[in-house]
C-alpha cells in the first residue's frame, strides 16, 4: 500500500504543477520510484490513477459539503457552513482543489473534464439544494434557484483561488470574520 499511495502523491503533484496531459505514465513512475508495470498493476492506467485520486480526495469533501448543506432555516449559517467546507478542502489538500477546479475548465471531450464532471455536478447539486430548501423564506427567488447556486459557488471557487493568488505559496488561510463577510456580500446581493 505504500507503493500505491506514493504514486498517488507522486501523480497529484505532477498533474498540478504541469497537467495532467503534459505527464506521463513514465515519468510518474520514476517519480515514485516503482516501474511502470507496477503503476499499471494498481492503477490499469493514467486515467485509472486521475479517477482513484479524484475519488479519494472528492467523496468525502462532497460528503462534508452535504452535511453542511443541509438547510435548517437559517440560509446565512448554511451558507457559512459550506463555505466553511470550501476552505477546509482548499486548506488541507491545496493541490487537489487547484486541479479539481482547474480540470472543470478542460475541453469537454477530455479526460479530464470527463474524470471531474460528476464531482462538480454533485457540488453543483448540493449547493443549489440549499435554495431549492429556501425558496419558501426568500420572497425574491422566483425559480432562480439554479442561478443563486451557481453563483454563489463561482464566489467561493474564486474567493479560495485569489487566496491562493495571494499567499504565492500553496497554503492558504481563510478566518471566519472573512467567511461571514464573504456570505455576507452575497446575501446582500440576492436580497436587493
Amino acid at each position: 500500500m505504500e507503493k500505491r499511495e506514493e504514486i498517488l502523491k507522486k501523480a497529484l503533484e505532477l498533474f498540478c504543477s504541469r497537467g495532467y496531459d503534459a505527464v506521463g505514465v513514465q515519468e510518474i513512475a520514476e517519480c515514485a520510484g516503482v516501474t511502470k508495470p507496477t503503476l499499471y498493476y494498481y492503477f490499469k492506467s493514467k486515467y485509472g490513477l486521475l479517477q482513484e485520486l479524484m475519488e479519494q480526495g472528492c467523496d468525502p469533501f462532497l460528503k462534508s459539503l452535504e452535511q453542511a448543506a443541509r438547510y435548517t432555516g437559517d440560509l446565512m449559517k448554511t451558507l457559512c457552513n459550506c463555505v466553511q467546507v470550501f476552505v477546509d478542502f482548499a486548506e488541507q489538500t491545496p493541490k487537489l482543489y487547484r486541479l479539481l477546479f482547474s480540470m472543470f475548465h478542460s475541453p469537454q471531450q477530455s479526460e479530464t473534464y470527463r474524470c471531474v464532471h460528476p464531482y462538480i455536478l454533485r457540488q453543483q447539486g448540493t449547493i443549489r439544494s440549499i435554495f431549492d430548501a429556501a425558496s419558501g423564506q426568500l420572497g425574491n427567488m422566483h425559480g432562480r434557484q439554479r442561478q443563486f447556486g451557481l453563483g454563489f459557488s463561482g464566489l467561493v471557487h474564486y474567493f479560495i483561488v485569489m487566496k491562493f493568488e495571494e499567499s504565492k505559496d500553496e497554503g492558504i488561510h481563510v478566518s471566519n470574520q472573512e467567511i461571514y463577510s464573504l456570505v455576507h456580500q452575497f446575501m446582500h446581493g440576492i436580497y436587493s
